[in-house]
């Protein structure tokens, strides 16, 4: 198994950033990954929930990637699981209220373990994990940022 963490501070309020999270069809506007949100099912945001994303990958290309709720405590926990070829992937977002230069923040922390479940997965961990940890440390920094520019705008919008 092979996680990858990262953090950031957002200026931002836990439940804005919530929001952003948990609003499925518009992720594709602020995720810069993100080319296209396909919602599988209907009812509201929890547990069972399904998506389907189609990602740019940094050849240019897309790839979709399905993912649903396991856990979902507003505002401060969004556990997602995604099955990948040769690995499921559990990524974690954990939202933290925090007093930062006098003015109140989130701490945002991201987490993704990956469980290869097939023989060739743990090959593939083995020869290739520090290279895909990488990979993945800077997609997970690139959501971030993305998440909290968009902070920014919504922030700013509304302030509008």
């Amino acid at each position: 198994m092979s996680t990858v963490t990262v953090s950031a501070f957002i200026e931002a309020q836990d439940a804005d950033l919530w929001r952003l999270l948990t609003d499925l069809p518009a992720r594709a506007d602020w995720l810069s990954a993100v080319d296209a949100v396909e919602v599988l099912g209907t009812g509201g945001f929890g547990p069972g929930t399904v998506w389907r994303e189609t990602r740019v990958r940094p050849d240019g290309g897309t790839e979709p990637e399905e993912f649903e709720v396991i856990e979902a405590v507003a505002p401060g926990c969004l556990v997602l699981g995604s099955r990948g070829a040769g690995a499921d992937y559990r990524i974690t977002w954990t939202l933290r209220t925090v007093e930062r230069r006098r003015r109140g923040c989130t701490e945002v922390t991201v987490e993704q373990e990956a469980v290869p479940t097939r023989a060739y997965g743990r090959v593939l961990a083995l020869i290739l994990g520090g290279l895909a940890a990488r990979a993945v440390e800077g997609a997970l920094r690139r959501d971030l940022a993305d998440l909290a520019l968009a902070a920014g705008s919504a922030r700013s919008t509304e302030a509008a």
